[in-house]
């Protein structure tokens, strides 16, 4: 297997996770390299299911080594749920799981400030999670972010902890008119955090490069999609890192010349959570009947998705910025019961067509979605295990998406299970 970078290539909950997993079978080492507790991820292994939030999805591949980057904001509590329950589960991660020593912690006063920015928004409201990413990754780029290898230094901690908080409680006050924080208890819990966490902390940089020499093969796991990066995206309404797949050298540590491809996951059709654009979205029976038959709830809030038709414009900008090699294509089975399926093929704006995605969040309202009518298949393709099991208008379709987005189909998935995937030479 090559070294591979597995990116969303809509607006995220393409099913990164169920591809992760399957794709980790052939390499020896993952890494997640962006995000934070925000980005929820679903693996079906047998009759169990697992929820990863900071966890590389192929932990639950035993000879796997997993490692979360330094591009990641990381809650330490959360991380240690996600251990406790996978051991409490028979997984054990010690040993193979690193944390890279220099990644930003998300901190108390970072989902304090998420919740109250997102209250005090009203309608304008971003739509975060509240997990207090933004603020830890405004934090990261301030050069005033507690790192995990703070959390091995009780006297620099307590030092950095007491200095922040100056700043951030009178925010709190007197801006927000919000309780202050107290840096003692914090201090406490977090040193606690580090103990418990110190055998997992590494040079990450250093692992991979010593995985490489070794001849070990990479797989690159990113959260959320493209079209939530902070540049690339619907800004304002996006995540608060990068998504896209140069990140990923960014966020390990590793060198843009080990990548040599790149997959971008897509559902057949279109999701979205939270507020923001999305010229597809379906608002009556036939968007609630998505949501139902493909289980569209978020995996960290439990909010309903918003669904729509396939958008190739999100989808080519996607192809266009990671530089994808492969799509993989999930939740074709959810579409199985519909007679005609829409396909957004472009966007006009006032009778003109556009050739990428406005810049500017308020010219989406001006858009009108291009929709070409392929038909549908009318029966069950969660039971094909290779390319010609699938109905010919399902192949005619998948081919279609692919064409209009410019990249060729590297895999097929049927179903949440890992035998649910079928691969294309």
């Amino acid at each position: 297997m090559k070294n591979t970078i597995v990116v969303g290539s809509q607006w995220g909950d393409e099913g990164k996770a169920k591809v992760i997993d399957v794709l980790a079978e052939h390499a020896d080492v993952v890494i997640r390299f962006q995000g934070g507790a925000n980005a929820g991820h679903t693996v079906v292994v047998g009759d169990q299911e697992f929820v990863f939030h900071l966890i590389p999805s192929a932990i639950m591949r035993p000879t796997k080594t997993c490692v979360i980057g330094n591009g990641v904001v990381l809650d330490p509590a959360q991380l240690l749920h996600e251990i406790e329950e996978l051991e409490g589960r028979g997984f054990s991660v010690r040993g193979r799981l690193w944390l890279a020593e220099n990644m930003q912690i998300v901190m108390p006063w970072h989902k304090q400030l998420d919740r109250l920015k997102e209250e005090a928004a009203g309608k304008n409201a971003i739509g975060t999670t509240g997990r207090g990413i933004g603020p830890a990754y405004v934090d990261k780029v301030a050069r005033c972010g507690i790192r995990l290898c703070d959390l091995l230094d009780e006297q620099g901690l307590r030092a950095k902890v007491e200095s922040i908080l100056v700043e951030k409680n009178l925010l709190f006050t007197k801006i927000y008119d919000a309780p202050a924080l107290e840096a003692g208890s914090i201090v406490s819990d977090y040193l606690e955090f580090g103990r418990k966490l110190a055998p997992l902390v590494a040079n990450a940089s250093l692992v991979l490069e010593r995985a490489m020499k070794a001849g070990q093969h990479l797989l690159f796991e990113g959260a959320q999609g493209t079209i939530l990066d902070v540049d690339h995206g619907t800004y304002p309404y996006v995540t608060s890192s990068n998504t896209i797949a140069g990140s990923a050298c960014c966020g390990s540590g590793v060198g843009p010349t080990a990548i040599q491809s790149v997959i971008g996951v897509v559902k057949a059709y279109t999701t979205r959570v939270g507020n923001g654009p999305f010229p597809t979205e379906l608002d009556g029976q036939l968007g609630e009947s998505l949501r139902t038959w493909g289980g569209e709830f978020g995996a960290t809030t439990g909010r309903p998705r918003r669904c729509g038709w396939f958008d190739a414009m999100v989808v080519r900008k996607a192809v266009r910025v990671n530089g994808i090699t492969g799509l993989a294509i999930t939740k074709v089975d959810v579409l199985d019961k519909l007679a005609e399926i829409k396909v957004c093929v472009g966007y006009t704006v006032d009778g003109r067509q556009i050739d990428d995605l406005p810049v500017q969040v308020n010219d989406f309202a001006k858009v009108e979605p291009v929709y070409e009518t392929l038909p549908g298949w009318l029966s069950d393709t969660s039971a094909a295990v290779s390319w010609s099991d699938l109905p010919p208008a399902a192949k005619n379709y998948l081919e279609r998406l692919a064409e209009l987005v410019g990249a060729p189909i590297a895999m097929v998935s049927v179903g949440p299970r890992r035998d649910q995937a079928i691969f294309l030479p």
